[in-house]
């Protein structure tokens, strides 16, 4: 079975906690990534319903574990992801210092394609997959897909102010919005 792997990267930076929480969006609706894939809001619902567990990989090594994700959810924006890195695993603790000091920033998801559709203009509509893990990694497929600041959560309002402000900056640089 072949499982794909795509970066997908939240805010402008990633962040970790003092206690080695992270938060951030591992997968954005409606933005195509540097494949030209497109993920449908409630690609993920069918596998999240599940309960299968969701894997925190270090670059998508399955040999190499960093954390556990304590909470994965679709909501308007795409899929939020909140979990802990393991202290006690070196490989996290270098993540951690990573993270902390802007060398990386990056989420990615690995998953099976369940169902997806030729998108106008090339590359696929992702309409239902099957989520195997979410990485951190260097660079994510998904420019938008990163690891959020401290204390930033889905239901922040500045988030909001940000991704408006981040889309006008787009639009008037003739740019596409991520």
């Amino acid at each position: 079975m072949d499982i794909e792997c795509k970066f997908l990267p939240m805010t402008t930076g990633v962040s970790v906690t003092d206690d080695f929480r992270i938060t951030g969006y591992a997968s954005r609706f409606g933005a195509s990534d540097q494949g030209g894939d497109t993920v449908a809001k409630g690609a993920y619902a069918a596998s999240l319903a599940t309960g299968r567990k969701v894997m925190m990989l270090w670059q998508h090594d399955p040999s190499q574990p960093i954390g556990i994700w304590e909470e994965i959810r679709e909501d308007d924006a795409g899929l939020w992801v909140k979990g802990h890195l393991l202290e006690g695993v070196e490989k996290a603790r270098e993540a951690a210092a990573l993270i902390r000091a802007g060398a990386i920033d990056g989420l990615s998801i690995g998953y099976r394609t369940v169902r997806a559709e030729k998108a106008a203009g090339g590359g696929r509509l992702l309409t239902e997959l099957e989520l195997w893990e979410v990485s951190l990694v260097t660079f994510p497929m998904l420019p938008s897909a990163r690891v959020s600041a401290k204390g930033d959560s889905p239901d922040d309002p500045l988030r909001d102010v940000a991704a408006a402000l981040n889309a006008a900056r787009q639009e008037m640089a003739g740019q596409a919005p991520r």
